[in-house]
């Protein structure tokens, strides 16, 4: 499958949270964007409305950040 590349900017602690999997898992050499699709693939593969989910953790961030 043919693959995008593009830029992402995310949370200082979700970095520290993907650079703990990264490490972890040395011995399968992982990157840090091979662990963004692995988890991309899983969510976009669970039987859940995407949109209506990505819309609740959205909304659940922002009340976390606004508090």
């Amino acid at each position: 499958m043919p693959k995008t590349k593009f830029g992402v900017t995310i949370d200082e602690e979700l970095t520290k949270e993907l650079d703990k999997i990264v490490g972890d898992s040395e011995y399968l050499d992982l990157s840090r964007s091979e662990v963004v699709e692995t988890i991309l693939t899983a969510f976009f593969k669970s039987n859940v409305d995407h949109t209506k989910k990505a819309r609740e953790l959205i909304i659940k961030k922002e009340k976390v950040n606004y508090s």
